[in-house]
């Protein structure tokens, strides 16, 4: 048993980890998060009256308040998971990504050394990053891995990468004993509706538009956030200190693609809310493009697979069909945030 503390346990990745680790292991979890929009505490609600499980509102640029949560908390891990995380809101306000993913990371990383500075044995800090740091892929390309030099293109990778950095230097210069997982796009319950998925859900069954950048031809490689869930417990567990663990889900889609499939899912699943249209996919239509649009990313996790024996458990059409179904039975869930906290401002087209 082990008391964690994790950062940004209301996100999506988050919250998805710390129900996990309540329901099937008998860690003890600290969970901050400051609440930002993209904050969903009801996803904790299964588990958030468990004795193992604890939430206090913290920003991790907050020095006073890290210190605090270390001195009476003492974890033996962390699993930092806080950060801003959308590309289109980081291409129209990069200071706030600065701040989150860099500056609080320092923080974090500070807070952490001073906690374990009389010792780090059995001590981990498990840094949860993103493939975009690597740049993007020509479509012939192989895909990423652990050794590929870091290209960023987006003010949210680029803060990202910084991030990494940081961790890297941390554990070369202080022997701070960190991990690094970079993934690949997630997708599946919960997740806000910013992103692609959820938001080409959502707005299908409202008959509004699915508006993709270009043609829809840029490629992503998708993860079930279960899936990823697993591999983050597998690195945290049995990953070596150091070391950096690409974690994919073997799955590269067009976002066209994707969008088609949804469409077909809800074809099938929610004909109630075909208006006067035969298919979903009629709702599709193409914007100009954003700045800087990475063309394709793609993991190769062999590393994690043949290292700590962790590979998906989801195919896309698997994870995609309980997504779209998830979206389907919670729809109480993401009106809420459409016409409570979310009113009033602009819904990103995708990551």
């Amino acid at each position: 048993m082990k008391r964690i503390l994790i950062t940004g346990g209301l996100g999506f990745i988050g919250s998805a980890l710390i129900r996990h680790l309540i329901t099937h292991t008998e860690h003890k979890v600290l969970n901050i998060d400051k609440e930002t929009y993209a904050a969903m505490p009801e996803a904790l609600a299964p588990i958030e009256n468990n004795e193992n499980y604890a939430f206090e509102k913290i920003d991790i640029n907050s020095d006073e308040s890290l210190k605090k949560a270390f001195t009476s908390f003492k974890p033996d891990a962390v699993i930092h998971l806080a950060a801003e995380s959308h590309v289109d809101r980081s291409i129209d306000s990069p200071a706030e990504f600065i701040n989150t993913n860099i500056l609080g990371t320092y923080n974090l990383l500070q807070a952490s050394r001073d906690a374990w500075s009389f010792s780090s044995e059995g001590k981990r800090f498990l840094h949860v990053t993103t493939d975009e740091v690597y740049g993007s892929l020509k479509q012939k390309d192989k895909p990423f891995t652990e050794e590929n030099k870091y290209y960023p293109n987006s003010p949210y990778a680029a803060s990202k990468a910084s991030s990494d950095h940081l961790v890297s230097a941390w554990h070369k210069t202080y022997n701070l004993p960190t991990l690094v997982t970079n993934c690949s796009n997630n997708y599946g319950p919960y997740q806000f509706p910013e992103k692609l998925i959820p938001l080409m859900i959502i707005n299908a069954l409202n008959n509004k538009p699915l508006p993709l950048y270009g043609k829809g031809n840029q490629i992503r490689d998708w993860l079930y956030v279960e899936d990823h869930v697993l591999a983050l417990v597998k690195v945290l567990e049995e990953g070596t200190v150091g070391e950096t663990y690409n974690i994919g889900g073997y799955n590269e889609k067009t976002n066209l693609e994707v969008v088609q499939m949804i469409c077909v899912l809800l074809d099938k699943l929610a004909q109630d809310s075909l208006n006067n249209i035969g298919s979903f996919q009629e709702l599709i239509t193409f914007t100009t493009d954003r700045p800087g649009h990475d063309q394709r990313y793609a993991i190769n996790p062999s590393k994690i697979t043949q290292k700590l024996d962790w590979s998906p458990k989801e195919s896309f059409e698997s994870g995609i069909h309980k997504t779209v179904q998830w979206y389907l039975n919670n729809q109480q869930w993401w009106s809420r945030i459409l016409n409570d906290t979310y009113q009033g401002q602009r819904l990103g087209l995708m990551k």
